[in-house]
């Protein structure tokens, strides 16, 4: 997609925001001058905003050279794009604002938000775009933020200021969130709490919080809001060390199939047989299992009204193994297939049954079943863009994965089938 200094398309249509000086903006009553460029046609896009480029740079340049002359120009009538209304024009706004308030001195700066309200906009809007597991993690990162600092403009925030927030979010423990105790708690009362144990949360989790408070500062300059983020020149000190999940041994495999737990046996076996996540699993409708002819029976795994896919690439077809066959019987026969679970029973009913195994090997969660179809795939032979497609990982053939993705239509039907035919589980 072409690029267009200070315009981007939304849905089928380009739209224009530019903002304006700091100087300028209380004089128009406006942070900066945002339309619709009436187009999703690139090129007509490309020139509809160089007009506007250009009309933006005269109304910039005659307010401060005086607003009486502005308003002046408005009223001798001034054109407005043939492609937008009169009414929506900068120089409308201009004289609406000096109308009411008479004499605006140019060098004049209307307040800025409070971090409180700034963050209340900003997850109203992320609220809209995320799925909702994303979300909480930007709501509780922002929500740490706006705790400390509730009354505090935007504007006012400094270096300072983010290094004493690293500094307090790394002396929280990882028990923040679990206990209904904490839930209404601000940042300096978790503080608090969080140093009667030793536990500390992780720089991979001090990571995330971070990188989301900035996401939420680098968002209020995009809106006018700020000059710029003064916690890009704060650097995070804390070495992240990777923790991949454990991948199950066969005799780990063979001992929680053996349990047989009456709520994990059967959406267990669908996550070992076909590499599912397991909010891919408890989410499968009836619906989701195709015939594919001579090949079987196939798993759409797809949106639904269960669940959101993580990835566009996790949609995709995975051969429905002939050991879960056997299990269709018992159940439902339209719907869900497992109408009474969530992944977070799912989660915790693992580590339970972790427990009462004895197997307290770290980094073997329930996720591990997904790992561990991964693996044997990669010990038969499988080529590692074939289980990619599996799995629903982006191809991994080239180093531009792009590239490879717009050439290739994928692995067939018959190849995926032989794959997940390969798979066998450990005799128990």
């Amino acid at each position: 997609m072409s690029d267009i200094k200070y315009a981007y398309l939304k849905g089928q249509t380009w739209l224009y925001r530019r903002n304006y000086p700091v100087d300028v903006a209380p004089v128009l009553g406006a942070r900066a001058l945002k339309q619709s460029l009436k187009t999703g046609d690139v090129k007509l896009a490309r020139s509809r905003a160089a007009e506007v480029n250009a009309k933006y740079e005269d109304l910039v340049r005659r307010v401060r050279s005086g607003a009486e002359d502005v308003l002046s120009d408005a009223e001798t009538g001034s054109e407005a794009f043939e492609w937008t209304e009169a009414s929506k024009s900068p120089l409308a706004a201009l004289r609406s604002t000096l109308e009411a308030s008479g004499p605006v001195a140019f060098h004049g700066k209307t307040p800025s938000p409070t971090v409180s309200e700034l963050s209340r906009t900003y997850l109203e809007l992320r609220g809209r775009e995320l799925r909702w597991g994303g979300f909480k993690s930007v709501r509780y990162s922002v929500g740490l933020f706006s705790s400390k600092y509730p009354d505090r403009r935007v504007t006012s925030l400094n270096r300072d200021d983010g290094r004493e927030f690293l500094g307090l979010i790394a002396r929280l423990s990882p028990l923040v969130g679990k206990s209904p105790r904490t839930r209404q708690m601000g940042l300096d009362q978790l503080v608090r709490w969080s140093e009667r144990g030793t536990r500390r949360i992780t720089a991979r989790t001090r990571k995330r919080i971070w990188s989301q408070v900035n996401h939420f500062l680098d968002w209020a300059v995009y809106e006018g809001h700020l000059r710029q983020n003064p916690f890009r020149t704060v650097r995070f000190e804390g070495k992240i060390k990777p923790a991949p999940y454990a991948v199950p041994t066969d005799d780990e495999v063979k001992a929680l199939l053996k349990a047989r737990d009456e709520v994990l046996h059967r959406p267990m076996l669908f996550c070992l047989l076909s590499g599912m996540r397991s909010g891919e699993a408890v989410g499968l409708l009836r619906e989701d299992l195709v015939s594919k002819g001579n090949l079987g029976r196939f798993i759409w795994v797809r949106p639904n009204v269960l669940r959101e896919l993580k990835t566009d690439a996790a949609e995709r077809l995975v051969p429905l193994h002939s050991d879960l066959e056997a299990l269709l019987g018992d159940l439902p026969s339209e719907g869900p297939l497992f109408p009474d679970l969530s992944v977070n029973s799912v989660t915790k009913r693992f580590s339970d049954l972790r427990e009462k195994l004895k197997i307290d090997r770290p980094g073997l969660v329930f996720h591990s079943t997904r790992k561990w179809f991964i693996t044997q795939c990669e010990r038969t032979g499988v080529p590692e863009h074939f289980t990619a497609s599996l799995v629903g990982h982006k191809s991994a053939r080239s180093e531009n994965g792009l590239t490879y993705g717009i050439y290739s239509a994928g692995i067939s039907d018959e190849q995926k089938r032989g794959i997940v035919d390969q798979i066998r589980l450990p005799e128990c």
